[in-house]
């Protein structure tokens, strides 16, 4: 196995003989009628390491998979159309899915046994691997016919799976309602979230209550707020968050936010850094802001390639399995061994460190999270509130520079496409709103190395460069999200430089996206290409899926419908409207039983309720300055603000090319609000472009 994912490379060293993804090893399997025995997981995941120690890497386990399987090994990271076909596949099976993956195939891929992780002797209800390994090689062998029938059936239950409703036309307002009163039914007013435990961020569902406040009436308006502000106010004060380093792990186990899943995803930190964003625009809170500009530094610091641009993968949970969050972790000793009593004083009420933790593998050790107000924290330790927050400001360099010199859990320096367009996106964002320069500069540094490495003669490739100088060989086919979530990170830079040439790659990404993936007989996008017609798909990838559900990432038809949209807005052509309207369209039956995991699609569905509004904001002088900050002044999805200089008016977007050259010359910097392809007449104060957006521009 000449591996270049990080995951694979990783087991390596195992006895199992292990293959890639690929017509050799199918080929073998049919050659030899062997069955498959195919492992998902993933560098971050915690019990994919628990599982390759305990069982690929023991001798005896090895040599029963070697003897009566062909072993392939995928990370879902870099298959992802490989990943969801057999997670649906195992949940038809099993009821559930997740990491490690583990499925059993028929040789020519059609799965008829699965499950997640199972351990190396029989225990906990779960049979040991050895013993499932066993009974399904025998199946294999003298069951034949059953094996046949069971992968059939599992085979359809995928078909079926991405089997929707009959179109509903035209879906509105009605149907975002439905959204939104799905997350506040599920919103959990005491500890902020959705749901019970374990707790995700859902930076989707924030997303659209953010943009749903300004839409409401008082009444609605504060249960909206207080659901997007409670759960940004406790996620920033759990666990979840990492007080030390910045940024956001991947879950909660609890329903505090208390205890995370320790792993750090860079999709995550993405949208939770807009969620920030979004909700500092909107409320002004300076806590919202400085918790976004936490997010940033963990990423400027340990997911980003400084010299290159680029956002790396991930950070692993563990430095190894016997470090189980204990990395990112404290017991009482170890924190007062860093500090001095005062700064213990305080920085163990704080952050709530104790003599019993909340790690239920030592009980000793303690999550990092803010349980009680400074003022509190003061008066319980004799001290006022300005001496408490100097000695916490001195205490926390001191704990994240002890914590630095533990092992530290792996970072996988692979540039994803997608999740490296989420990335550029959420920088550019926050680049505008807290006025930092430096994040919008790393941002188009790491578009240009995107654009320049992956996107080539019209196709995008998935990843654009792999960690540890490991070379990239041949270019992995980019699916649907490889192509959408750079367009829009395209279109956002042009909103923050007015060149021409990222709004040129947007609208060329777009059509490509149409060309590769629309289904042009039922409308939506699937996540492939179509295979040639030479071409059998391996395995499950014969199954063609149209991803509604954002599970982990926003789901790739909300995703491009909204692109789609955006771009309508710019050219003015009908068919990028019709065909978002479709995609939206196609899954409206449905798509209100998802609730949370459907947010992404209510977002794009705002964007074909509400009219698109254009803030081209002219000028390099501080008047325009302030113009772009007041037109930042609210989150609305339907609303671009545009920053030109004089000098770009000749080289525009056709929509705006069509009215912005023809406006009066003058000296003097100025606002334009254009809506429907309709522009109102330039505006030069900033007290008059408020009114005029506060009007419902």
């Amino acid at each position: 196995m000449s591996a270049r994912s990080a995951y694979l490379r990783s087991a390596m060293h195992q006895p199992v003989q292990w293959h890639e993804w690929s017509a050799e090893a199918f080929a073998k399997a049919v050659e030899q009628d062997k069955p498959i025995l195919l492992d998902i997981g993933a560098v971050w995941c915690h019990w994919c390491h628990v599982m390759d120690r305990e069982s690929y890497e023991n001798v005896e386990t090895a040599s029963i998979i070697n003897e009566h399987f062909i072993a392939i090994k995928v990370d879902r990271d870099e298959r992802p159309d490989v990943d969801a076909r057999y997670q649906a596949a195992v949940a038809a099976i099993s009821g559930g899915g997740g990491w490690p993956l583990t499925a059993f195939l028929t040789p020519d891929g059609k799965p008829f046994f699965g499950g997640t992780y199972f351990p190396p002797v029989d225990g906990h209800g779960r049979p040991s691997l050895r013993r499932v390994l066993l009974t399904m090689a025998e199946a294999f062998m003298d069951k034949r016919g059953e094996v046949d029938e069971s992968a059939s059936s599992v085979m359809s239950a995928i078909e079926n799976s991405e089997q929707f409703n009959e179109p509903v036309p035209d879906p509105g307002a009605e149907l975002l309602g439905k959204l939104v009163e799905s997350a506040i039914r599920q919103f959990d007013g005491r500890n902020g979230g959705f749901g019970a435990q374990p707790k995700f961020p859902n930076s989707g569902a924030i997303d659209l209550l953010i943009d749903t406040v300004h839409r409401l009436n008082d009444e609605g308006a504060k249960a909206v707020r207080l659901a997007a502000t409670v759960s940004l106010e406790k996620m920033a004060k759990g666990g979840i968050h990492d007080h030390l380093a910045g940024g956001f792990h991947r879950y909660s186990v609890d329903e505090k936010w208390t205890v995370p899943h320790f792993e750090k995803m860079s999709y995550d930190n993405s949208e939770l850094l807009k969620n920030y964003i979004h909700a500092y625009q909107s409320f002004r809170e300076p806590e919202f802001a400085r918790v976004a500009r936490d997010i940033m530094r963990w990423m400027d610091e340990w997911l980003s390639d400084r010299e290159q641009g680029g956002f790396y993968a991930s950070q692993d949970a563990d430095e190894s399995l016997d470090d189980d969050g204990d990395y990112f972790t404290w017991t009482m000793d170890e924190a007062a061994a860093v500090l001095t009593p005062d700064e213990m004083a305080i920085a163990g009420r704080y952050f709530d460190i104790g003599e019993i933790g909340d790690m239920h593998h030592n009980p000793l050790k303690n999550t990092l999270h803010i349980d009680l107000g400074i003022e509190t924290v003061a008066k319980q330790a004799g001290a006022t509130v300005e001496r408490a927050l100097e000695l916490l400001a001195s205490a926390k360099p001191k704990l994240y520079a002890a914590r630095k010199l533990r092992p530290t859990p792996y970072v996988d320096k692979t540039i994803y496409t997608p999740w490296n367009a989420m990335c550029i996106s959420a920088y550019l964002e926050a680049g505008r709103v807290l006025e930092d320069s430096a994040a919008t500069a790393f941002a188009l540094k790491s578009l240009d190395r995107m654009l320049a490495s992956a996107w080539k003669d019209g196709s995008m490739t998935h990843v654009v460069a792999y960690g540890e100088a490991v070379e990239n060989g041949p270019r992995l086919a980019g699916g649907l999200e490889d192509y959408v979530f750079p367009g829009h990170a395209a279109l956002d830079a042009w909103e923050a430089t007015g060149e021409l040439r990222y709004f040129d790659v947007a609208l060329a990404l777009g059509k490509a996206a149409i060309a590769k993936f629309y289904d042009a007989a039922g409308s939506a996008f699937f996540d492939t290409e179509a295979p040639a017609e030479d071409e059998v798909p391996l395995g499950a990838l014969s199954v063609r899926r149209k991803p509604l559900q954002d599970s982990p990432t926003p789901a790739g038809n909300s995703v491009a419908a909204a692109l789609l949209l955006r771009l309508e807005a710019l050219t003015g052509r009908e068919e990028f409207a019709a065909k978002a309207q479709a995609t939206l369209e196609c899954f409206a039956g449905v798509v209100e039983h998802l609730g949370l995991y459907a947010a992404s699609y209510g977002l794009a569905l705002q964007r074909m309720v509400q009219a698109p509004v254009q803030v081209c904001v002219i000028g390099s002088d501080e008047l325009a300055s302030e113009l772009e900050k007041t037109a930042l002044n609210r989150y609305a999805v339907n609303r671009s603000v545009v920053r030109l200089r004089q000098d770009q008016l000749g080289a525009l977007p056709p929509s705006l090319a069509q009215t912005l050259p023809h406006l009066p010359e003058t000296a003097e910097s100025f606002a334009v609000v254009c809506s429907g392809f309709i522009c109102m007449p330039p505006i030069a104060s900033v007290e008059r472009l408020a009114e005029v957006l506060a009007a419902g521009a």
